[in-house]
């Protein structure tokens, strides 16, 4: 897949503690991300058996925490994500399993800025791939 034609969509809007709501479909072999705050990336990506690294799995806290299997769909299927993210608490739901309960203990690769205390955009990765997104919704949490 050449992803000249993507881009990374980043809000105007920024967050600190918060549910989201987002449906994805990725392309087999495809790679995407969620970023909450624009620095902690949920990891999107198909079933690819060759991968290597759990925690590059889709669901994932990329690079720092593995998604529990069993949940992500086939390339090409809508997926959802229900995720809570309070304070350093964060949960991610895939397809209505949970999957990752943590504490985060750091930014992820491809973070827009360090300023980990300060709230921060949604960016939903797009440069990686072809992924689509739909229904979108993020409210605030306590």
């Amino acid at each position: 897949v050449d992803p000249k034609d993507n881009a990374d969509l980043v809000t105007e809007a920024v967050f600190q503690d918060m549910k989201l709501h987002v449906e994805f479909n990725v392309d087999e072999h495809g790679n995407s991300g969620v970023y909450l705050r624009g620095r902690y990336e949920i990891q999107i990506e198909s079933s690819d058996p060759d991968s290597q690294d759990a925690a590059q799995k889709c669901g994932s806290l990329y690079s720092r925490v593995a998604a529990k299997g069993g949940a992500t769909k086939p390339a090409g299927e809508w997926q959802t994500y229900d995720i809570t993210f309070v304070g350093r608490q964060l949960t991610v739901m895939l397809n209505g399993q949970q999957v990752v309960n943590t504490v985060v203990e750091g930014i992820t690769g491809g973070a827009l800025d360090p300023f980990e205390g300060e709230p921060g955009p949604l960016m939903l990765q797009g440069d990686h791939g072809k992924v689509r997104f739909r229904n979108i919704v993020v409210t605030p949490a306590r």
